[in-house]
Order: C-alpha cells, then structure tokens, then sequence
C-alpha cells in the first residue's frame, strides 16, 4: 500500500506525535516492562518510543517498511495480520494509526490477533472510522520539506457501502525533478458495536477510551489469565 512511498512516510507524517502517543499508551495500559508485539508497525517509529518501557517487536506487511523499522534496531517479521502465527504470545499486543481498517473480515483479524497476546496480557487496537464519522467528498493535504525533499500529499476520501476508499495524491520534488504518484487505499468502516462483539468473540474482556492517541478512540481488551 506504501511500498511507492515507503522512503517518504515519516516526512509526510512528521505531524505525528510518536511520543506522547507511546506515553499515553503506556499510561492506558497501565503496566511496566514485559514484551510487546506492534502489528502494522510501519516504520517502527511508535516501537522506537515504547521501547522505553517494553521489550519490543514489530510486524508489517510491506517489506520496504520492514526494512526501514529493522533499520530502527528491532526485530520485525513481514506479515499479514490476519494470517501472521509467530508462535509465540506477548504481554501486550498493539494494533494502532488505525491499520484495522485495511481488513475486510474483523472477526478474523480480532481472533489472529488476539493469538498473539499472553494469558492476562492486553490487546491494544487503534479503530479506523466509524460509518457516522466518515465524510465522503472530504479532501485533505499535507506538506512537507527537508530541503532536499519537498512533499505534497492531497488525498480524497469516498464512501462506497461499508468501505471508505481514499485515493492520495502526491507531488515529490527532489534533485532537480517534480514526480506525481498515486495511492488507492481501501478501509472498511465498523461501528463500535461490531468492534466490540469481535473482542468478545475472540474470548477478550474489552474497554472502549473515547479520547485515545489521537481522537479516534482506542480498545483495550484483556486475555483472561
């Protein structure tokens, strides 16, 4: 989904508040130390902060992104949530930047995740858009520059049934050039009643923060022990 724009994400989000996301995490999730799997990771850069207080890991489906969080010093494997059996369970399991919306078939997703997360260990997930938040027509931008590197991203939002389908727009100039290229990222809208009987299903106790990281709420849900 990145992999044209993978050397670019962290420019493009340099709005992101990676810190005081990971302490208000840490705050919610109410314990210290213990190891800690972030699934979607990215560009590993919330592992970089919760390190901090967690023996970390990452997973990610695109191998660009796999590469650029390695590069961060953690241990990442290339995976696709809904299929990803490491074989082994972690403290605390982290879903976040709203990545859950990619897949299709939550229950599926909730249950692959929640393999993951030890007896007594909590599942973190970070919702996409609910079907009454999203606002189809909306347009967005985002600029960016280092100097060297100049970014414009527009982007498009679209409601189509249970989907939201975003469409970006970027503008990159560097050394001398200006390149157009484009992004089609489809994900699926649940309310928070379908989130919640998915963390129920898979067996987990789950709570709902309104505020969350980033004003899109956050789940935390426990594994009985």
């Amino acid at each position: 989904m990145f992999t044209d724009t993978a050397d670019l994400y962290d420019l493009v989000y340099s709005w992101k508040d990676y810190a005081g996301e990971a302490e208000r995490l840490y705050e919610l999730i109410g314990r210290e130390g213990g190891t800690l799997l972030d699934i979607a990771c990215g560009t590993g850069k919330h592992l970089e902060q919760l390190a901090a207080h967690y023996r970390c890991e990452g997973v990610d489906i695109d191998p660009k992104m796999v590469e650029i969080a390695r590069a961060r010093g953690f241990a990442v494997h290339e995976g696709d949530l809904t299929t990803l059996d490491l074989g082994r369970r972690f403290e605390v399991v982290t879903c976040l930047f709203s990545s859950i919306g990619y897949v299709q078939d939550l229950d599926a997703a909730i249950v692959n995740l929640a393999r993951h997360v030890a007896p007594g260990g909590v599942l973190v997930v970070e919702p996409w858009l609910s079907p009454d938040q999203v606002i189809s027509g909306h347009v967005g931008m985002h600029t960016a520059d280092t100097g060297s590197v100049k970014v414009a991203r527009m982007g498009s939002t679209e409601v189509d049934g249970r989907a939201s389908v975003l469409r970006f727009h970027y503008l990159i100039g560097r050394e001398g050039a200006v390149e157009h290229v484009t992004e089609r990222h489809v994900l699926w809208l649940w309310t928070r009643e379908e989130y919640a009987a998915a963390f129920a299903r898979a067996g987990l106790e789950a709570t709902y923060d309104e505020a969350g990281l980033m004003g899109r709420g956050l789940w935390l849900a426990v594994r009985k022990a």
